[in-house]
Parts: structure tokens; sequence; C-alpha cells
């Protein structure tokens, strides 16, 4: 045994960070858009993340799951993301119980890990053997069994396939004060070196096709290329795949801005795109990582981003789209009959084609899940496309001197619509923190279970889970919440029930006011970038002020499964941001097309859709080697998501689009 570890003599000590991996706690389809020029990039870009998954596969190797090198009567047979925990219990005359639990599950009671017993002989120790979770740091607290009390607690972040020991004894012969040692037998192995791999391989290729791109863009290197070659056809070859020496610079976006004007804005496409890939890649397993996992109450993971964002671009593609049309003679009777059968073909898509239920079997009414991402899409649509369309107005295309960088036009137009959406929080506010919950303290936002030592057990997500409990009945809800993962509840909970549609609805608000700034300073850059990094700082304060900062101690947390507001300002403030940084980039300079991410945000319902209804099927999932290997999964889900990226590039350049 090697490297002694954290040390605990009758308290609690201080964490010690050593001995283990490293680690943290834990749209519709748009119209077809084509743009000369974007060829080259685009089929380099966009076979990308396939190469960069490819490569992985073969460079992964350091990450993989191998067995600890035990006695080969080794009585614990290890899974990812575990590690054997060997107790000895070096006390005389006592017997004791050894309780666990995550550090991050707040207020949870501890769970029973193991008994130990005492030596059956003079001077030998009882031994326990238990595995052990390495996702997140974990608590063990010892008991005397017989009289209930502590003996010794401590902290530790253990690591994957990792064997230690924790030696119970007593400091010295013949002193009561007791020592729990944790000692390294065998070091563990780093399961996030895979990702940390896939990322440089990812990042090396996009610089080298960048470099290449920005190379061939200038007159002496394809001068140099042409001599070196001296084939004609290699010369018109490269003067129409990548451009004439002429142009230094890639006028498309330019052209496609002049093309399209502002309803149509690649940035915007380009965001989609970014949220449907990690949507994809996240739901296909995510390499089976903790942080690519929604979490399991309070705060926020990778799995948590996207979602809120798909529903903030669909808020700005609302406005823009519905301008457009309007623009263009259209009524307000026959859109208003397209919105309500374009959001009833998204709730029926989702209840009958997406029903994650049907992993307890063939689809029944009795079982069938009514809430779900499309549907809470679907609804969300309806709502804000209704009421922009109720009170819209024509985008002023004179007045510039109104709509300087201190101008609110954006705001003030649409004071019918915020107030309408104030009210609607005002009633997610009211039934959350006063709506009556039998059994529950009223406002409770808690998940319940083991959390808040285990006085809610049934009391899971307040009043959210109530009210779908009561309208839409258990059995219709999502069976396998993320708070059974930490908190181990066992009511249904659905995390797109019905009091979340009302926050998904503020957030796709604000996505039309990311639009309407597109629109009402369309010829001011300088005016929209002003307003982006407003709101982002604006929301972005809201958020600190109702969490404190903190991940469980705000006034209102950031949460996904109830879609809590300060999740609403948090990913908002964000997504402001990251516009901020698209639409110079993509829009206004031209520096980058968007590929390979524009492709299936130009597609985002096909490849939604597709990637659920085949998500079991070859090419996107096939049998592993090993089942307990990161490296393995992250590959198959690296390819997997890096197909429907090229599918949607290849159906972008035949010119299919799924609309409904």
């Amino acid at each position: 045994m090697t490297g002694a570890r954290p040390r605990a003599v009758g308290r609690r000590e201080p964490r010690e960070r050593g001995g283990g991996e490293s680690g943290g706690r834990g749209g519709g389809a748009g119209a077809a858009g084509t743009m000369g020029g974007a060829g080259s990039a685009g089929r380099a870009l966009a076979a990308l993340l396939l190469a960069a998954s490819v490569l992985s596969a073969a460079l992964l190797a350091p990450g993989g799951s191998p067995t600890p090198d035990l006695d080969k009567k080794k009585p614990v047979e290890l899974k990812m993301d575990q590690a054997l925990l060997l107790i000895h219990n070096e006390l005389p005359r006592t017997n004791l119980t050894v309780y666990w639990n995550f550090d991050c599950c707040y207020h949870c009671l501890l769970r029973v890990l193991a008994s130990v017993s005492q030596g059956r002989k003079a001077g030998e120790p009882g031994v326990a053997a238990v595995a052990v979770s390495t996702q997140h740091w974990s608590i063990l607290q010892l008991n005397d069994t017989a009289e209930d009390t502590e003996v010794c607690r401590l902290e530790y972040k253990f690591g994957e396939f990792g064997n230690y020991s924790l030696l119970v004894k007593h400091v010295r012969d013949g002193v009561s004060e007791i020592a729990c040692d944790l000692v390294v037998n065998k070091e563990p192995v780093d399961s996030n070196l895979p990702v940390g791999i896939a990322f440089l391989v990812g990042m090396a290729l996009i610089i080298v096709v960048s470099i290449l791109r920005f190379l061939l863009s200038l007159e002496d290197f394809q001068n140099w290329i042409s001599k070196a070659i001296n084939s004609r056809e290699t010369d018109r070859l490269i003067n129409s795949e990548l451009g004439s020496p002429s142009r230094a610079s890639d006028p498309q976006p330019e052209a496609w801005r002049r093309s399209a004007a502002p309803l149509r804005l690649r940035c915007v496409d380009t965001f989609r795109g970014m949220a449907l890939t990690i949507m994809v890649f996240v739901n296909y397993g995510g390499g089976k990582y903790w942080y690519f996992k929604h979490s399991s109450w309070n705060g926020l993971t990778v799995a948590d981003l996207v979602f809120p964002w798909f529903v903030f671009i669909m808020g700005a593609s609302i406005f823009l789209s519905m301008t457009s049309i309007l623009q263009r003679g259209c009524s307000k009777i026959r859109l208003l009959g397209k919105i309500a059968w374009r959001s009833f073909l998204l709730i029926c898509i989702g209840i009958f084609v997406v029903n994650p239920n049907y992993c307890l079997g063939p689809l029944s009414w009795e079982k069938a899940r009514i809430p779900g991402v499309l549907q809470r899409l679907g609804a969300t649509y309806f709502v804000v496309a209704v009421l922009e369309l109720l009170f819209a107005r024509p985008v002023p295309e004179t007045c510039a001197s109104e709509r300087s960088c201190f101008s609110l036009l954006d705001i003030t137009a649409s004071w019918p619509q915020w107030l309408f959406v104030l009210i609607l929080e005002g009633v997610w506010l009211a039934l959350t923190f006063f709506l009556p919950v039998p059994g529950c303290p009223t406002g409770y936002l808690g998940p319940g279970g083991i959390g808040d030592g285990g006085r809610y057990r049934n009391c899971t997500g307040g009043a959210a889970g109530y009210v779908d409990r009561l309208l839409l009945g258990e059995q219709h809800l999502y069976q396998h919440p993320s708070s059974a993962v930490l908190y181990h509840t066992e009511v249904a909970y659905d995390p797109e029930g019905i009091l979340g549609t009302i926050n998904s609805i503020v957030m796709a608000f604000l996505g039309v006011q990311a639009g309407k700034i597109f629109l009402y300073y369309k010829d001011q850059t300088r005016g929209i970038l002003i307003r982006f990094a407003a709101w982002g700082c604006l929301l972005g304060l809201v958020s600190v002020a109702l969490t404190k900062a903190s991940e469980n101690e705000g006034f209102i947390p950031v949460n996904k499964n109830l879609w809590s507001v300060s999740y609403v300002t948090t990913l908002s403030s964000l997504a402001f941001l990251i516009l901020l940084a698209l639409y110079p980039v993509v829009d206004v300079k031209g520096l980058w097309t968007g590929a390979p991410f524009f492709y299936p945000g130009m597609n985002s319902i096909l490849v939604y859709v597709g990637h659920e209804v085949f998500a079991n099927y070859f090419p996107f999932q096939w049998k592993l080697g090993d089942q307990q290997s990161h490296k393995e999964h992250l590959v198959q889900n690296a390819v997997a998501t890096a197909l429907w990226v090229l599918i949607a590039y290849v159906l972008y350049k035949k010119k299919v689009f799924w609309k409904i």
C-alpha cells in the first residue's frame, strides 16, 4: 500500500483532492437558404466530426477500463464509474456500520454501504469489500454499530477502477483515540482522458482546415500550387472549387445577406444547429459521462444547456419568419391556421413517435407519456406565435434616429406582449410558492426522496409535480426522472410538465426579443451587439440575485427539472452572449460559414426525430466490446452524432427540408 490519504480522528476532516481523478460536480426546420460558394468549406467541415470520431477510436486507448489487479477471488466486480474500497476494522470488540452518499446530494440522508464486524481472531481485522461510485465526491461516515455513535467521517474523490483501503484503528496501543486512514492500493485510470483526446483531435482538424482555407485564398500560394502541379485541369478545379486568385476573401456571406435580407440570419441557424448537435450527442449517451447527463436536481450540466437554447432560437425564428410571411401579404387568419396545424403536428409526433415510455413495452394509452420535448415545443410555439400574430406591427424602415444605441423601440413596440409574458410569469410564481400541496410544505422546490433529510419523500418538484399528477395522471408522466439518480425518488416526475411550459414560453419570448433586435436595428451592427451584451448582462445579474450565486442556497435555484425562472434567465443570458459572438463572426465579417452546425440547424425537426427513431439501429449503435469502457461509448456516440451532421449536409445540398 502506498500513499497515505485523508486521516480522520473522530471528527470531520477537510477534503483532500489527491489520489483520484480530477472532476467537478456534479425550431422547426427552416426554408431552404442556398448559399453559393459554401461548397468547399461545407464539405470539409461537415466531415470534420466524422473524421475526428474515427481518429479518436485509434487514439483513445489510454482511457480504457482495465480490471483491477486483485486477488482471483475478488468479491466485487467493478463497473463503469466505480472503485473498490476495502474497509479494515482493526478495533477490538467493535462492529462498524459504514454510511455513504455523494456530497453533492443536498441535505441527503446517508445510506448504509456496508457492515464490518470485528476480526475473528486477535490481531486480525475484519474486512469488507464494497464498490463505491467515482462520479462525485463521496462522504463516508463510520458508526459504532452497538452504540450508533460516529467513529469518524471523511470526504474523498475516488478514481475509476481504483483500489483503496480504509484502515480504522486506534492511533496507538492503549489510546482510545481512533484514526481512519485511506490509502491507495492501485492507482485509478483517468476516465476523462478520452474526452480530452477527442477534443484535441477535433480542434487540430479545425485548425488544419482553417489554415488550408486561408492559404488557398492567397494569390501567391495558388500560383505556387499551379506551377508545382503544372496542370490546366488542376488549375480549373482550384479556381472553381476554392475561388479564383482575385477572391482574397470569401464574399459569400455578404451576398447571402443581400439576397435573403436579414430575415434568414445564418448565425441563427448555426446556433440552432450547435444546440441540436449537442442534444443528439447527449441523448445518445455522451460517452456515459455524468456531466453529459442531466443534473439530478439543482445545478447545470452540458445536457441541461441545449433544450432551452433550442427554445430560445425557436422564438427568434418565429418573429423573423412571421414578419417575412406577413410582408408577403399572407392574411393573419391563414397564418393562424398554419400555426395551429404546426403545433398540432409537433405534439402528435412527440406523443406517438418520439415517446420514451416505449421502453416500458408497446405503447398503450394507459401509459403513454403526454408531456415531452416536442410537446413542449409545440405548446410553446403556439402561444408565442399567436401572441406575436395578435399584436404584430410593421417593422419601421425609416426613423433611424429613433433607433440609436439608446433606443428602446424594440421593447416599447411590444408592450402588450411583455405584459402578457409578465402575467404568465406571475402565474408560475404564484402556483409554485402558494399552491397547497397535500403532505408537502407550501413553496417546496426540492427533489423529495432522501433529500431534505428524507422528510418529503413524495414531494418531488412541489407544486409542479403535484399539478402534473393531478391533471395528467402519474402513469402519463416520465417514469425515470433524473432525480432518482442521487435522491432515490419513487414518484413519477416530468421535466417537461405543465408549469415548466410557462417558463419555456418566457424563454421563447426572450428569443423573440433577439429576433426583434435583428430587424429593428438591421443596419446598425454596433446597436445590435450593444443590445445583445446588455440583455446578457441584465439577465445574468437577475440570475445571480435569484440564486445568490450558489447551487442550492438561493431564493430560486437554477433547476432544469422545474424550468425555474433562474434557469431561464441564466440560459437566456448565455444565449444572448453566444449570439453576440456568432453574429459578427458569421453574418457581419463572414469569417465562419457556420459549418458544420449550420446544416442540422436548417433541418432541425428531421434530425431530432430521426436520431430518436433510429437510435438503436446500425450505424448509430453497435455491440461494444467492453460495455464498461467510457472510451468505446464515447467513440460510438461521437460517430452517431457525426453521421447525423453528415446526413443533414447531404440533405441540404439536395435541397431536402422537412417542414411541418
